[in-house]
């Protein structure tokens, strides 16, 4: 029996964060820094430490929404002209996880500039004081020179960050950083190598544990994050969690087996968030060169949660569905007597959930064509011959197991890009402000006692081998 995980959350955030900031080597840490950023400055204001910790998981997933190289690139522009899409789309994917409900309201609103509190939103709401201090924390990592030495650049951020005061931030935020970049240490860590640890440590009264059904339903979250990044992936993660659980049912495994299967599938190309989207949706054949930046992914989510020892096996599965029963596979050539089976029947649902869904270079292959083809990889020692049997006897069942998740998933999409298309018509046609603006406040409580007063003063209470997927 497989020993059954209890995972912080905080740890599958770092994950993620992980993974998401390999897109490009300029965005590299951009959400760690942004997390202590943020949480540090929280502790500069007495908030309490549920708060800090709220920042701390906002600043690691806060420009989830941005989807491509691009947008990425733009977010790291110190004024964002159009920001509204990827943080309503960020919202709009955390909240659909209860325990992430407070940290999506941080992420919808990071880029609200203090004097106008104009999100575009409706109804008008308040902004958090949280917002802002995620706001100020990503705009002052946007300002961090990565070619220049960290100490000498912390004048001219400040200055830059003090010119906006009342404008872009709130005055009492800009005050208290104006304090904390008086600190050497703030700026050291803030570039450290081991800032990942850092923050860890900063989360490790962390109270939140997710069990097997916890980390499904996390996994819910992270699949959708991975997939709604294209119109042509927006389905496959929950193609495969739901054929690999179906093989693993009719194998004999445990239920609460079946569940870490469904975890596993769910999971399995968390290392494409490393992927631009520019790739994903390429319409022709992949160059080398792009196919090889495609490889990498399954190697980046080894290495995302090698580090959850409560996972490791479900790590084995989800990470190993490139390797191959010959050996060739990718990204560490393990052989098939010395592949978990759970591995084995991960390669073969993610092989035939991308033959049998449309890609942006080919449509979707028909049944008869997709069994040939599973058959022909399992004669080549590609895939495992027992689980490419086992489907193709089993095949009505997995298949009809599949659509109905894949259909079931794709209405999710449509609706969380519907109310993505609603929101920007509603912030280009009928801008609405924000009644929290400083303008109209002399105080602002920020919660456990802490209150700042209007002159800035606190108070003392402080593509697969392009055949099928990649």
């Amino acid at each position: 029996m497989i020993k059954q995980p209890l995972v912080p959350l905080s740890d599958m955030i770092m994950c993620l964060s992980d993974v998401v900031d390999l897109v490009s080597p300029a965005v590299a840490n951009h959400h760690k820094q942004v997390a202590y950023i943020a949480s540090t400055l929280g502790a500069e204001l007495g908030l309490p430490a549920e708060r800090q910790r709220e920042l701390v998981l906002a600043g690691a997933v806060h420009d989830i929404g941005a989807i491509s190289v691009r947008e990425r690139m733009g977010a790291l522009q110190f004024e964002v002209d159009t920001p509204s899409q990827h943080t309503e789309l960020g919202y709009s994917l955390l909240k659909t996880f209860v325990p992430l409900v407070k940290v999506a309201d941080l992420v919808r609103f990071h880029h609200t500039h203090w004097n106008q509190g104009n999100c575009a939103k409706a109804p008008c709401q308040p902004v958090s004081i949280g917002a802002h201090i995620l706001h100020l924390a990503d705009r002052v990592a946007a300002l961090l020179n990565k070619q220049q030495e960290v100490l000498g650049q912390a004048r001219a951020i400040c200055d830059r960050i003090a010119e906006q005061s009342g404008r872009m931030f709130m005055p009492e935020l800009v005050y208290a950083f104006t304090r904390l970049a008086e600190k050497e240490y703030f700026w050291l860590d803030v570039t450290s190598p081991t800032l990942g640890s850092i923050l860890r440590r900063q989360l490790r009264s962390e109270t939140l544990e997710l069990d097997m059904d916890g980390l499904v339903d996390f996994a819910a979250l992270l699949s959708r994050i991975i997939d709604f990044r294209s119109p042509f992936t927006a389905t496959h993660s929950s193609g495969v969690a739901a054929s690999a659980e179906s093989l693993a049912r009719l194998v004999g495994f445990s239920e609460s087996e079946c569940k870490m299967m469904r975890f596993a599938g769910c999971l399995h190309d968390l290392g494409k968030l490393a992927v631009p989207t520019e790739i994903l949706e390429k319409p022709a054949r992949l160059t080398e060169d792009e196919f090889n930046i495609v490889r990498r992914h399954t190697f980046y989510t080894y290495r995302a949660l090698e580090h959850i020892d409560d996972i490791s096996t479900v790590n084995c599965w989800a990470s190993f569905h490139h390797e191959r029963m010959d050996g060739k596979g990718y990204p560490f050539h393990i052989k098939g007597q010395d592949l978990l089976l759970g591995s084995r029947i991960m390669a073969v649902a993610d092989v035939f959930t991308a033959i049998t869904e449309d890609r942006p270079y080919r449509e979707a292959m028909p049944n008869d064509r997709a069994l040939r083809t599973l058959q022909q990889m399992a004669d080549d020692s590609i895939l495992d011959s027992h689980m490419v049997s086992l489907l193709k006897l089993h095949f009505d069942e997995i298949n009809s197991l599949r659509m109905a998740a894949q259909a079931t998933k794709r209405l999710a999409y449509d609706e969380i890009m519907n109310d993505l298309d609603v929101a920007n018509r509603r912030g280009n046609d009928n801008p609405a402000w924000l009644a929290f603006n400083c303008g109209s406040q002399s105080t602002t409580a920020l919660g456990g006692g802490v209150e700042i007063t209007s002159d800035g003063g606190l108070g003392e209470q402080s593509k697969l081998l392009q055949v099928g997927g990649n």
